[in-house]
């Protein structure tokens, strides 16, 4: 099974720019639909953004559509997450996650695989 270890998160402030990066090991990175979550204080887990297997698909929730992108690299085993014009309610623990599904589904039905996830915090 595949293993997911984000990197990239950190304290910025708003308006600034940070990059996620998701390195994949255990599998090939093609096999799967990849995508980022976060998770707020107090908050429920939330879909962010999602990839298909050769990168052409890219799906986004509304709150972050036109400030974050979604990219990957299958020769390196890497997805991102380019983050801009942070606001201080971005600020969430993100995580990386991986799935057999689609990459349109896959903020409805969930992934299989998961990050550990890293803190980014946007102070205002």
């Amino acid at each position: 099974q595949v293993q997911l270890v984000e990197s990239g998160g950190g304290l910025v402030q708003a308006g600034d720019s940070l990059r996620l990066s998701c390195a994949a090991s255990g599998d090939t990175l093609n096999n799967y639909a990849m995508g980022w979550f976060r998770q707020a204080p107090g908050k429920e887990r939330e879909f962010v953004s999602s990839i298909s297997r050769s990168g052409i698909s890219t799906y986004y929730a509304d709150s972050v559509k036109g400030r974050f992108t979604i990219s990957r690299d299958n020769a390196k085993n890497t997805v991102y997450l380019q983050m801009n014009s942070l606001k201080p309610e971005d600020t969430a623990v993100y995580y990386c996650a991986a799935s057999f599904t689609t990459a349109q589904a896959m903020g409805a039905r969930g992934p299989e695989y998961w990050g550990k996830g890293t803190l980014v915090t946007v102070s205002s």
